[in-house]
């Protein structure tokens, strides 16, 4: 069986470093990536089974970012976790049209259900 792939955009490099480290040792296949105007192109090349968005990240933002994403024929089906320190994360999540959420700082358990349940 392959390997479930998980892609996380954030310019946090501790976080990256953490969510990593957990996810590979529950067997995930982990790619990061510390912006996201390219994220058409990430998503293409490591095909993806779920995706942590942060909100704050470099050139274009996870809202927009997520809105390319879930505007793309080939790739809306794609399960995003909006992940994000903001008071607004309900709201921005909806704007981006993420299809789940959870604030930072989150406690690794609760991602790990979150990312679990999209994971098919």
């Amino acid at each position: 069986m392959s390997k479930k792939k998980i892609l996380i955009f954030d310019d946090d490099k501790t976080i990256l470093e953490v969510i990593t480290i957990i996810f590979e040792e529950n067997g995930y296949q982990v790619e990061i990536s510390e912006t996201s105007h390219d994220i058409l192109e990430k998503v293409a090349q490591f095909q993806p089974d779920v995706i942590l968005m942060d909100n704050w990240i470099p050139k274009i933002g996870g809202v927009e970012a997520t809105k390319l994403l879930k505007n793309n024929e080939e790739f809306k089906n794609i399960p995003v976790i909006y992940v994000t320190a903001n008071n607004d994360i309900v709201a921005l999540a909806e704007e981006a049209q993420a299809d789940d959420y959870v604030a930072k700082p989150f406690n690794l358990v609760d991602l790990e259900d979150k990312v679990a349940q999209y994971i098919k």
